[in-house]
Protein backbone atom coordinates (compact mmCIF):
# COMPACT_ATOMS: atom_id res chain seq x y z
CA UNK A 1 0.00 0.00 0.00
CA UNK A 2 2.44 2.62 -1.23
CA UNK A 3 1.87 6.17 -2.49
CA UNK A 4 -0.56 6.89 0.31
CA UNK A 5 -2.68 10.02 -0.08
CA UNK A 6 -2.13 13.10 2.03
CA UNK A 7 -4.39 13.01 5.07
CA UNK A 8 -6.32 16.01 6.47
CA UNK A 9 -5.93 16.87 10.13
CA UNK A 10 -8.59 15.27 12.31
CA UNK A 11 -9.72 15.43 15.93
CA UNK A 12 -10.51 11.72 16.01
CA UNK A 13 -8.15 8.80 15.47
CA UNK A 14 -6.52 8.12 12.08
CA UNK A 15 -4.39 4.97 12.00
CA UNK A 16 -2.31 3.80 9.01
CA UNK A 17 -2.02 0.09 8.16
CA UNK A 18 -4.56 -0.79 10.84
CA UNK A 19 -5.40 -4.49 11.41
CA UNK A 20 -9.06 -5.18 10.64
CA UNK A 21 -9.30 -8.91 11.37
CA UNK A 22 -9.83 -8.33 15.13
CA UNK A 23 -12.84 -6.14 14.27
CA UNK A 24 -14.45 -8.68 11.92
CA UNK A 25 -16.65 -11.57 13.06
CA UNK A 26 -14.74 -13.98 10.82
CA UNK A 27 -11.43 -12.80 12.40
CA UNK A 28 -9.76 -12.85 8.99
CA UNK A 29 -8.65 -10.43 6.29
CA UNK A 30 -5.98 -7.83 5.68
CA UNK A 31 -5.42 -4.36 7.16
CA UNK A 32 -6.95 -1.00 6.33
CA UNK A 33 -4.70 1.41 4.48
CA UNK A 34 -6.10 3.91 6.97
CA UNK A 35 -8.68 3.44 9.74
CA UNK A 36 -10.52 6.65 10.68
CA UNK A 37 -12.59 6.93 13.86
CA UNK A 38 -14.06 10.47 13.80
CA UNK A 39 -14.60 12.39 17.02
CA UNK A 40 -18.07 13.55 15.93
CA UNK A 41 -20.15 14.41 12.87
CA UNK A 42 -18.30 17.67 12.23
CA UNK A 43 -14.96 15.87 12.33
CA UNK A 44 -16.25 13.41 9.73
CA UNK A 45 -17.61 16.19 7.51
CA UNK A 46 -14.40 18.21 7.69
CA UNK A 47 -12.34 15.16 6.80
CA UNK A 48 -14.48 14.28 3.78
CA UNK A 49 -14.49 17.88 2.49
CA UNK A 50 -10.69 18.06 2.65
CA UNK A 51 -9.91 14.53 1.47
CA UNK A 52 -9.15 13.51 -2.12
CA UNK A 53 -12.57 12.57 -3.57
CA UNK A 54 -11.03 9.88 -5.79
CA UNK A 55 -9.88 7.80 -2.80
CA UNK A 56 -12.51 5.38 -1.46
CA UNK A 57 -13.96 5.85 2.03
CA UNK A 58 -15.78 2.78 3.28
CA UNK A 59 -17.84 2.46 6.51
CA UNK A 60 -17.28 -0.52 8.83
CA UNK A 61 -19.96 -1.44 11.34
CA UNK A 62 -19.63 -4.21 13.91
CA UNK A 63 -17.94 -6.55 11.43
CA UNK A 64 -20.79 -9.01 10.88
CA UNK A 65 -22.06 -10.07 7.43
CA UNK A 66 -18.66 -9.20 6.02
CA UNK A 67 -15.60 -10.72 4.38
CA UNK A 68 -12.56 -8.45 4.14
CA UNK A 69 -10.21 -9.96 1.61
CA UNK A 70 -6.67 -10.89 2.61
CA UNK A 71 -5.01 -8.02 0.72
CA UNK A 72 -6.82 -5.50 2.93
CA UNK A 73 -8.87 -2.38 2.29
CA UNK A 74 -7.58 0.43 0.07
CA UNK A 75 -8.22 4.03 1.00
CA UNK A 76 -9.94 4.84 4.29
CA UNK A 77 -12.02 2.48 6.39
CA UNK A 78 -14.41 4.45 8.60
CA UNK A 79 -15.54 3.26 12.01
CA UNK A 80 -18.21 5.17 13.90
CA UNK A 81 -17.57 5.11 17.66
CA UNK A 82 -19.41 6.15 20.79
CA UNK A 83 -20.30 9.60 19.48
CA UNK A 84 -22.45 7.88 16.85
CA UNK A 85 -23.93 5.16 19.08
CA UNK A 86 -26.53 7.08 21.06
CA UNK A 87 -30.26 6.38 21.10
CA UNK A 88 -32.80 9.02 22.16
CA UNK A 89 -36.57 9.05 22.37
CA UNK A 90 -38.24 11.77 20.29
CA UNK A 91 -41.88 11.08 21.18
CA UNK A 92 -44.08 8.25 22.48
CA UNK A 93 -43.34 5.95 19.53
CA UNK A 94 -40.25 7.42 17.83
CA UNK A 95 -36.52 6.90 18.40
CA UNK A 96 -33.47 8.65 16.96
CA UNK A 97 -30.63 6.10 16.70
CA UNK A 98 -27.01 6.84 15.87
CA UNK A 99 -25.54 4.99 12.92
CA UNK A 100 -23.01 3.31 15.21
CA UNK A 101 -25.65 2.03 17.66
CA UNK A 102 -26.20 -1.72 17.68
CA UNK A 103 -29.49 -3.34 16.84
CA UNK A 104 -29.56 -4.73 20.38
CA UNK A 105 -29.23 -1.24 21.90
CA UNK A 106 -31.92 0.19 19.62
CA UNK A 107 -34.41 -2.59 20.39
CA UNK A 108 -33.66 -2.48 24.12
CA UNK A 109 -34.18 1.29 24.16
CA UNK A 110 -37.49 0.84 22.36
CA UNK A 111 -38.56 -1.80 24.88
CA UNK A 112 -37.74 0.46 27.82
CA UNK A 113 -39.75 3.27 26.20
CA UNK A 114 -42.75 1.01 25.54
CA UNK A 115 -42.29 1.13 21.76
CA UNK A 116 -43.23 -2.07 19.93
CA UNK A 117 -42.31 -3.01 16.37
CA UNK A 118 -38.52 -2.97 16.59
CA UNK A 119 -38.12 -6.30 18.40
CA UNK A 120 -36.63 -7.85 15.26
CA UNK A 121 -33.57 -5.62 15.69
CA UNK A 122 -32.63 -7.88 18.62
CA UNK A 123 -31.77 -10.43 15.96
CA UNK A 124 -29.71 -8.08 13.76
CA UNK A 125 -25.99 -8.56 14.57
CA UNK A 126 -24.76 -5.17 13.39
CA UNK A 127 -25.18 -1.41 13.58
CA UNK A 128 -28.17 0.70 12.68
CA UNK A 129 -26.10 2.27 9.89
CA UNK A 130 -25.47 -1.13 8.35
CA UNK A 131 -29.09 -2.15 8.84
CA UNK A 132 -30.29 0.97 7.03
CA UNK A 133 -27.85 0.41 4.18
CA UNK A 134 -28.94 -3.18 3.47
CA UNK A 135 -32.58 -3.04 4.61
CA UNK A 136 -31.70 -5.64 7.22
CA UNK A 137 -34.45 -7.86 8.48
CA UNK A 138 -35.29 -10.87 10.62
CA UNK A 139 -38.31 -12.64 12.03
CA UNK A 140 -40.73 -11.24 9.48
CA UNK A 141 -39.79 -7.56 9.61
CA UNK A 142 -37.29 -5.27 7.84
CA UNK A 143 -35.91 -1.78 8.33
CA UNK A 144 -38.37 -0.44 5.77
CA UNK A 145 -41.18 -1.32 8.22
CA UNK A 146 -39.91 1.05 10.95
CA UNK A 147 -37.65 3.60 9.24
CA UNK A 148 -38.89 7.17 8.82
CA UNK A 149 -35.64 8.71 7.57
CA UNK A 150 -31.87 8.28 7.44
CA UNK A 151 -29.35 10.93 8.47
CA UNK A 152 -26.53 10.67 5.93
CA UNK A 153 -23.19 12.34 5.22
CA UNK A 154 -22.34 12.27 1.51
CA UNK A 155 -18.84 11.69 0.14
CA UNK A 156 -18.30 15.45 -0.25
CA UNK A 157 -19.12 16.07 3.43
CA UNK A 158 -22.68 17.35 2.88
CA UNK A 159 -25.18 16.20 5.52
CA UNK A 160 -28.70 15.33 4.32
CA UNK A 161 -31.83 13.71 5.71
CA UNK A 162 -33.22 11.08 3.34
CA UNK A 163 -36.85 9.96 3.79
CA UNK A 164 -37.73 6.29 3.51
CA UNK A 165 -39.06 6.74 -0.02
CA UNK A 166 -35.67 8.01 -1.22
CA UNK A 167 -33.84 4.82 -0.22
CA UNK A 168 -35.33 2.59 -2.93
CA UNK A 169 -35.57 -0.40 -0.62
CA UNK A 170 -35.88 -3.95 -1.87
CA UNK A 171 -34.89 -7.27 -0.28
CA UNK A 172 -31.55 -6.69 1.51
CA UNK A 173 -30.80 -3.72 -0.74
CA UNK A 174 -31.03 0.07 -0.77
CA UNK A 175 -30.21 2.75 -3.30
CA UNK A 176 -28.23 4.99 -0.98
CA UNK A 177 -26.01 7.41 -2.91
CA UNK A 178 -22.54 6.07 -3.72
CA UNK A 179 -20.16 6.82 -0.86
CA UNK A 180 -22.93 7.88 1.54
CA UNK A 181 -22.35 7.22 5.25
CA UNK A 182 -25.37 6.60 7.48
CA UNK A 183 -24.79 8.47 10.74
CA UNK A 184 -28.30 8.11 12.13
CA UNK A 185 -31.85 6.90 11.60
CA UNK A 186 -35.28 7.85 12.87
CA UNK A 187 -37.42 4.81 13.67
CA UNK A 188 -41.13 4.68 14.46
CA UNK A 189 -42.98 1.85 16.14
CA UNK A 190 -46.29 1.62 17.99
CA UNK A 191 -47.18 1.86 21.66
CA UNK A 192 -46.68 -1.41 23.50
CA UNK A 193 -46.20 -3.08 26.86
CA UNK A 194 -42.50 -3.28 27.82
CA UNK A 195 -43.09 -6.71 29.38
CA UNK A 196 -44.61 -8.11 26.18
CA UNK A 197 -41.92 -6.44 24.05
CA UNK A 198 -39.20 -7.87 26.28
CA UNK A 199 -40.70 -11.36 26.08
CA UNK A 200 -40.62 -11.23 22.28
CA UNK A 201 -37.01 -10.05 22.32
CA UNK A 202 -36.11 -12.90 24.67
CA UNK A 203 -37.82 -15.36 22.31
CA UNK A 204 -35.81 -14.02 19.36
CA UNK A 205 -32.56 -14.23 21.33
CA UNK A 206 -33.29 -17.80 22.43
CA UNK A 207 -34.24 -18.88 18.92
CA UNK A 208 -31.03 -17.44 17.48
CA UNK A 209 -28.95 -19.15 20.15
CA UNK A 210 -30.64 -22.49 19.50
CA UNK A 211 -30.46 -22.42 15.70
CA UNK A 212 -27.33 -20.44 14.78
CA UNK A 213 -23.60 -20.97 15.53
CA UNK A 214 -23.31 -17.67 17.40
CA UNK A 215 -20.32 -18.71 19.49
CA UNK A 216 -18.19 -19.50 16.43
CA UNK A 217 -16.16 -17.29 14.11
CA UNK A 218 -18.85 -16.68 11.54
CA UNK A 219 -20.17 -13.84 9.41
CA UNK A 220 -23.86 -14.36 9.93
CA UNK A 221 -26.34 -15.31 7.23
CA UNK A 222 -24.32 -15.99 4.07
CA UNK A 223 -26.82 -16.08 1.19
CA UNK A 224 -30.06 -14.28 0.49
CA UNK A 225 -33.22 -16.36 0.49
CA UNK A 226 -34.32 -16.82 -3.15
CA UNK A 227 -38.01 -16.07 -3.84
CA UNK A 228 -40.10 -18.86 -2.36
CA UNK A 229 -37.05 -20.73 -1.05
CA UNK A 230 -34.83 -20.94 2.03
CA UNK A 231 -31.12 -20.65 1.34
CA UNK A 232 -30.20 -23.05 4.15
CA UNK A 233 -32.47 -25.76 2.75
CA UNK A 234 -30.98 -25.45 -0.74
CA UNK A 235 -27.46 -25.66 0.71
CA UNK A 236 -28.43 -28.72 2.73
CA UNK A 237 -30.08 -30.43 -0.24
CA UNK A 238 -26.89 -29.89 -2.24
CA UNK A 239 -24.96 -31.94 0.34
CA UNK A 240 -22.94 -29.03 1.70
CA UNK A 241 -23.61 -29.43 5.43
CA UNK A 242 -20.19 -29.62 7.08
CA UNK A 243 -18.35 -29.06 3.77
CA UNK A 244 -14.81 -27.84 4.44
CA UNK A 245 -12.25 -25.93 2.37
CA UNK A 246 -8.96 -25.04 4.02
CA UNK A 247 -9.81 -23.60 7.42
CA UNK A 248 -13.41 -22.74 6.45
CA UNK A 249 -16.49 -24.90 6.91
CA UNK A 250 -20.23 -24.83 6.24
CA UNK A 251 -21.86 -24.94 9.66
CA UNK A 252 -23.47 -28.23 10.60
CA UNK A 253 -25.83 -26.36 12.93
CA UNK A 254 -27.16 -23.92 10.31
CA UNK A 255 -26.10 -24.44 6.70
CA UNK A 256 -26.49 -20.78 5.70
CA UNK A 257 -23.55 -19.94 7.98
CA UNK A 258 -19.87 -20.30 7.11
CA UNK A 259 -17.30 -20.80 9.86
CA UNK A 260 -13.66 -19.97 10.40
CA UNK A 261 -12.42 -23.08 12.20
CA UNK A 262 -9.42 -21.16 13.49
CA UNK A 263 -6.92 -20.55 10.71
CA UNK A 264 -9.08 -19.81 7.69
CA UNK A 265 -8.06 -17.04 5.34
CA UNK A 266 -10.70 -14.81 3.81
CA UNK A 267 -9.83 -16.52 0.52
CA UNK A 268 -10.79 -19.88 2.09
CA UNK A 269 -14.11 -18.51 3.29
CA UNK A 270 -15.02 -16.83 0.01
CA UNK A 271 -13.93 -19.85 -2.06
CA UNK A 272 -16.07 -22.11 0.12
CA UNK A 273 -19.05 -19.84 -0.44
CA UNK A 274 -18.50 -19.96 -4.19
CA UNK A 275 -18.25 -23.77 -4.08
CA UNK A 276 -21.55 -23.89 -2.19
CA UNK A 277 -23.12 -21.64 -4.83
CA UNK A 278 -21.83 -23.95 -7.58
CA UNK A 279 -23.17 -27.10 -5.93
CA UNK A 280 -26.57 -25.52 -5.24
CA UNK A 281 -26.83 -24.39 -8.87
CA UNK A 282 -25.93 -27.88 -10.09
CA UNK A 283 -28.43 -29.54 -7.73
CA UNK A 284 -31.45 -27.22 -7.85
CA UNK A 285 -30.83 -24.77 -10.69
CA UNK A 286 -31.05 -21.90 -8.19
CA UNK A 287 -28.23 -19.35 -8.22
CA UNK A 288 -27.71 -18.18 -4.66
CA UNK A 289 -26.80 -14.53 -4.16
CA UNK A 290 -24.37 -13.45 -1.46
CA UNK A 291 -25.88 -11.61 1.49
CA UNK A 292 -22.47 -11.24 3.12
CA UNK A 293 -20.59 -8.27 1.68
CA UNK A 294 -17.15 -9.07 0.26
CA UNK A 295 -14.74 -6.14 0.01
CA UNK A 296 -11.08 -5.30 -0.37
CA UNK A 297 -8.12 -6.66 -2.29
CA UNK A 298 -7.44 -10.33 -2.79
CA UNK A 299 -3.97 -11.46 -1.72
CA UNK A 300 -2.82 -11.86 -5.33
CA UNK A 301 -4.47 -9.92 -8.12
CA UNK A 302 -3.76 -9.34 -11.77
CA UNK A 303 -2.89 -5.74 -12.64
CA UNK A 304 -6.31 -4.85 -14.06
CA UNK A 305 -8.16 -6.13 -10.98
CA UNK A 306 -5.66 -4.47 -8.66
CA UNK A 307 -6.22 -1.13 -10.36
CA UNK A 308 -9.99 -1.49 -10.04
CA UNK A 309 -9.67 -2.39 -6.36
CA UNK A 310 -7.42 0.58 -5.69
CA UNK A 311 -10.05 2.85 -7.25
CA UNK A 312 -12.77 1.33 -5.07
CA UNK A 313 -14.51 -0.30 -8.01
CA UNK A 314 -16.35 -3.58 -7.51
CA UNK A 315 -14.32 -6.66 -8.29
CA UNK A 316 -17.07 -9.17 -7.53
CA UNK A 317 -20.64 -9.82 -8.57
Amino acid sequence: MNDRPMMPKVRGRLTPNAPLAPLIWFKSGGPAEYLFEPADVEDLQDFLRAFDPSVPVWPLGLGSNLIIRDGGMPGVTLRLGKAFAKVEQLDAVTLRCGGGASGILASSSARDAGIAGTEFLRGIPGTIGGAVRMNAGAYGREMKDVLLSADVVLRDGTRVELPLAALGYSYRHSELPEGAIVIGATLRGVAGDPVVIGAEMDRIAAEREASQPLRSKTGGSTFKNPPGEKAWALVDQAGCRGLQLGGAQVSEKHTNFLLNLGDATSADIEALGEEVRRRVKDKSGVELQWEIQRVGRAESLDQDTAEKSAKGEKTHD
